[in-house]
């Protein structure tokens, strides 16, 4: 099953992903390809559903059959979803940093000279500056998604300009041509009619 395969790869990406670098655009590249699979599988995974809804209508499945197919996809389903959370718990950490309780900061900060809390602000700006990177990069990724959705949606919208275009020349064609041999229809009607 294709999806199966998409989720065992995510699984590698997510296990290589540990060791990247936490942070920096390589990193996030990585976690943007991997939330890309994610929601693929997970668009996969809906339409399958609704397909199995729809089988027993139109292919004739045993009880057991249905009751497997339906626990695979709840398992896959599971597995997507577990690896969506551990991939956003991951981007956190690696955005804000492990949690600081305020009492363990009181205490680091009552050790700590002036210069020692400007380095420790310096570092906390210079970490602020690679999550304002990364963020920007993602917002770049997420902006070159939108583009070619946007370019899909144009040319799907040109398919179906030039498919009502033909199909209004169509029907143009189709009342001509009725008009042209109604007189003729008329006739065979009318020698039918008598005939019998």
């Amino acid at each position: 099953m294709k999806q199966q395969k998409l989720v065992d790869d995510i699984n590698g990406m997510i296990s290589e992903r540990s060791s990247l670098a936490t942070s920096g655009p390589e990193a996030q590249r990585h976690a943007s390809a991997i939330r890309r699979k994610i929601t693929i599988v997970g668009t996969r995974l809906d339409s399958l559903q609704s397909l199995v809804s729809k089988l027993p209508s139109k292919q004739p499945l045993t009880e057991k059959e249905m009751n497997r197919l339906k626990d695979m996809l709840a398992n896959l389903r599971s597995k997507v979803n577990q690896m969506s959370s551990t991939l956003n718990f991951a981007s956190r950490d690696s955005l804000l940093g492990p949690e600081i309780k305020p009492a363990d900061a009181m205490n680091r900060a009552s050790g700590l000279d002036n210069s020692g809390i400007v380095d420790e602000q310096d570092e906390g700006l210079e970490k602020l500056e690679e999550t304002v990177i990364s963020t920007k990069h993602i917002a770049l990724a997420v902006n070159e998604e939108l583009d070619l959705h946007t370019r899909l949606i144009d040319n799907l919208d040109q398919h179906v300009e030039v498919t009502d275009s033909r199909l209004q020349v169509m029907l143009i064609l189709a009342v001509y041509l009725l008009s042209i041999m109604q007189p003729y229809l008329e006739c065979v009607v009318l020698v039918v009619r008598d005939g019998l």
